[in-house]
């Protein structure tokens, strides 16, 4: 499967890794379980660095629109993706662009910077 998640509760975290080509419709099935896990004010890891993600324009913008739809009734906690490719880069900022969250995100070269930057946006 190129997209796996681990919801975890107890610290309030989302583990996302990406291996391979990923599509709009593997984006809409995390997004759901995210959703109905209640699990949209957690923070989000995202492991991309082996991701190759295959998204047109077009999608990026329903992946947008489905994210307004969960972000009018809820909160999204911080995102931080590791990536290092240009693909990777260019699709990250792209999704930040049309997402309607106003929660903080950014862009990663290891997940240790990642989990470091995330814990300190944890809420008390």
């Amino acid at each position: 499967m190129p997209l796996r998640w681990e919801i975890l509760h107890p610290q309030k975290l989302v583990h996302i890794v990406a291996e391979g080509p990923v599509t709009l419709k593997e984006m809409e099935d995390h997004f759901d379980a995210i959703f109905i896990a209640d699990a949209m004010p957690y923070a989000k890891l995202f492991d991309a660095a082996h991701a190759e993600p295959i998204y047109s324009d077009e999608d990026v913008m329903t992946m947008g629109a489905r994210l307004s739809a969960y972000t009018a009734t809820v909160d999204s906690g911080p995102l931080a993706v590791v990536g290092l490719s240009d693909h990777v880069e260019m699709t990250f900022r792209r999704f930040v662009n049309v997402s309607p969250s106003k929660r903080p995100a950014a862009l990663f070269k290891t997940e240790a910077e990642a989990r470091a930057w995330l814990a300190s946006k944890a809420k008390p």
